[in-house]
């Protein structure tokens, strides 16, 4: 058959593509409608060629039923004479369309969404985040499409609370279902306030962030003593600022597992799993003069991080970071799912930038990274210690102890 002439079904399968493409801009009002799709008329070669397949054709497209017009057209040819057949589709909505691709239900909930909210708040209409929210619009339940406009109206009317979202005075809400849209409420109350603001939920709608936290393990006996023989604490960062702690040294670990198998050491505290919030160093004041050591993966992200932390820190060093420690440790190598941006690290020492260029540039593999868990544990806390005690003047030793051993 040379020329294609489409079926129901293919229609079907054309329709539900143009829809998951184009559903967004329809909702908001876009398209040219009607809808034409042209179904391939044939020749009177093609119709003596195979009149079987022209006659399915024929009757299939006679027998439709769906939610679109059949544009029939004669045709005359000279060995067959006039002949009716169809030779489009006319749609002539979205609902049509969404009725085509078994889609009425979610379109209609949708829609009949999009007009309650752009009619509540016209400056939705006017941008495209609220279309961009189809899925939700679609598939909320009742009771969570009313928590949404409730808690939109409410932030619109009570600017600078100063409340946590817990305190919230809307029917129905709780954290967790706050936390788990926050994405989609600071995103519509952005266009609902007209702005194009990029601040986080909390500065947006004026409320009380959560204090920021940091978790660390105080590793030397004489100073737990000072905060009551606690070793293991977890704190909004303000009130572990005001401990009256003087550690000779720090050190921070990016796994979570890793310091909390931390031994005891002299004068050490040992802060865990910060990531990119490193900056929340700076609020220490016990941390100014002290030796600092880091200890990180070997992967951009690591090296990210580290740049971040020492332009707080600037005495920081690094420890198990270095190009002799990833290339002796090949067959523990894994792959950074995502590396970081390439952005300037200036913070990174020559030794540093060496490797973090390396690992930029694959010389020793595509996305290669070296995970600190993966070290063999008594490797790493002997090249801890003489991270810790390395610096002439620096008085910290460690308690003497099996360092094969982990300490709860």
């Amino acid at each position: 058959m040379a020329k294609k002439l489409l079926m129901p079904d293919a229609v079907r399968e054309l329709l539900a593509r143009r829809y998951r493409s184009r559903h967004r801009e329809w909702l908001a009002g876009g398209g040219a409608w009607p809808l034409s799709i042209s179904l391939g008329v044939p020749t009177e070669k093609n119709v003596v060629g195979d009149p079987g397949v022209v006659r399915g054709w024929v009757e299939a497209w006679s027998a439709w039923d769906g939610a679109a017009e059949v544009i029939w057209e004669s045709r005359q040819w000279p060995r067959l004479g006039a002949q009716r057949v169809p030779t489009g589709l006319a749609v002539s909505s979205p609902e049509a369309v969404a009725a085509i691709v078994g889609e009425s239900k979610r379109w209609s909930m949708a829609t009949g969404r999009y007009r309650i909210m752009t009619e509540r708040w016209p400056s939705l209409a006017q941008r495209s985040v609220l279309r961009s929210k189809f899925e939700m619009l679609a598939n909320y339940s009742a009771e969570d499409f009313e928590r949404l406009v409730s808690i939109l109206d409410w932030l619109e009317h009570n600017l600078d609370s100063n409340l946590y979202l817990r305190q919230l005075p809307v029917p129905g809400l709780d954290t967790k279902w706050v936390e788990r849209r926050i994405a989609v409420v600071a995103d519509l109350f952005r266009a609902v306030r007209g702005g194009d603001d990029a601040s986080g939920i909390h500065e947006l709608c004026g409320l009380r962030k959560p204090p920021d936290r940091i978790r660390m393990r105080i590793l030397c006996p004489d100073l737990r003593k000072a905060v009551g023989g606690l070793r293991d604490i977890e704190a909004p960062v303000e009130e572990l600022a005001a401990l009256a702690i003087a550690p000779a040294a720090c050190l921070i670990v990016e796994n979570l597992a890793t310091g909390i198998a931390m031994p005891d050491m002299d004068g050490v505290v040992c802060i865990m799993k910060l990531g990119n919030a490193v900056s929340m160093l700076d609020v220490l004041p016990w941390l100014k003069d002290i030796r600092v050591v880091y200890w990180g993966d070997i992967d951009t992200d690591g090296f990210a991080i580290l740049n971040r932390a020492r332009q707080i820190l600037p005495q920081l060093q690094s420890a198990l970071m270095d190009e002799v420690t990833l290339l002796e440790h090949r067959s523990l190598w894994g792959r950074e799912p995502k590396q970081c941006p390439d952005i300037d690290l200036p913070f990174l020492s020559s030794e540093e930038q060496q490797v973090y260029q390396g690992l930029r540039s694959a010389r020793w593999g595509e996305q290669l990274r070296l995970e600190q868990e993966r070290l063999p544990w008594a490797t790493a806390l002997a090249a801890l210690r003489n991270a810790l005690t390395r610096t002439e003047g620096f008085a910290t030793s460690l308690i003497g102890i099996d360092v094969t051993k982990e300490t709860p």
